[in-house]
């Protein structure tokens, strides 16, 4: 008892006041050099993805944006780099150039019917096929052939159907619903029409392009909206019909404020597509008619005049004013979509 009490015995000596210690390892070091290899081994892993979007994405947008400054055309693109001559000529021939400014009217147009229209379908087809049914999945099924359908295929299908000459359409226009004349709906600007004895002209080319462009990407919201539909509690409807709600009431108060966050998120997505949409209108009108967008003037001055930078200049107009148009929006209504 007396050697435990003075720290002898089992215990062993008790170091010496003055004599050497041993140094105990630093956690620091260890955790900084053990940060130091988990921050090696990440880089290591997203590198090919670094690597695939500086070559495929960043570069070629900084070379855009280069072209974009310089007077480059396809006769000298051989000699042309990053660094030249910047000038802002190109944007000055782009905004001064006579058409700018209808096309860009023409793509905000065809960019917010195309997306407002392909939404309320998406919604109505999606409401129409909420209720389980023999044969849903299958009418399912069939409403994506639109949007899965090659492009070349599906204006081929309507180019055909709206000829004026041998279309299905005008077919049954002239022959059931009394026209007196076909319509050359891809080809004609204008159509007079008298409503309540007004004179009307409708940009009918304009119209057909975008109910094509609505056709075309309504699945899109329709897959979109199904699915946030069947995450709805059931309980909720179920109470309301035991209230006496009628339809319109049960969508209104228990389906809409559900499905908004949703359609905020289609019409950012949708609008963004549709601005900068090409194909469906280079492949049905070729940008005649009243249709000429940007895109389409993009393509006309890269092909037709062989103006590089001014197509590069008039692309980055383009995305500068998209990204003020999506910005506004988001500082709009992001925040009620958040608090929603």
């Amino acid at each position: 008892m007396t050697q435990l009490a003075g720290g002898t015995g089992l215990t062993g000596p008790a170091p010496a006041a003055g004599g050497p210690q041993v140094p105990k390892p630093r956690k620091g070091r260890s955790r900084s050099r053990k940060t130091r290899e988990e921050n090696r081994s990440g880089l290591l892993l997203i590198a090919p993805t670094l690597i695939i979007i500086t070559v495929a994405v960043v570069i070629p947008i900084l070379w855009a944006v280069s072209l974009a400054f310089q007077d480059v055309r396809l006769i000298n693109i051989r000699g042309t780099g990053f660094f030249g001559e910047y000038t802002l000529d190109n944007f000055v021939d782009v905004i001064t150039s006579p058409g700018f400014f209808s096309a860009l009217w023409t793509t905000l147009v065809y960019s917010v019917c195309g997306t407002a229209l392909a939404i309320g379908i998406g919604l109505i087809a999606a409401l129409a096929l909420r209720t389980p049914f023999r044969g849903r999945s299958l009418i399912r099924a069939a409403l994506l052939l639109p949007y899965v359908a090659p492009v070349v295929a599906a204006t081929f299908v309507w180019s055909t159907m709206l000829n004026p000459q041998f279309g299905l359409v005008n077919w049954f226009g002239t022959t059931v619903l009394g026209w007196d004349d076909p319509i050359a709906f891809l080809s004609q600007r204008s159509l007079p029409v008298s409503i309540f004895g007004w004179e009307i002209e409708l940009p009918i080319a304009l119209i057909t392009v975008i109910f094509f462009e609505a056709w075309r990407s309504f699945p899109f919201a329709f897959l979109f909206l199904t699915a946030r539909l069947a995450a709805v509690p059931e309980v909720l409807d179920e109470a309301a019909r035991i209230d006496g709600a009628t339809p319109t009431q049960r969508f209104r108060h228990i389906l809409l404020p559900q499905l908004i966050p949703t359609i905020a998120v289609l019409c950012v997505l949708r609008f963004i597509w549709t601005f900068n949409n090409f194909d469906d209108i280079y492949l049905l009108t070729g940008g005649g008619a009243g249709t000429e967008v940007v895109s389409v003037r993009v393509f006309d001055y890269l092909t037709a005049r062989g103006d590089i930078g001014a197509a590069a200049a008039q692309a980055l107009v383009l995305a500068a004013i998209l990204a003020v148009l999506v910005t506004v929006y988001l500082k709009l209504f992001g925040r009620e979509e958040e608090v929603s």
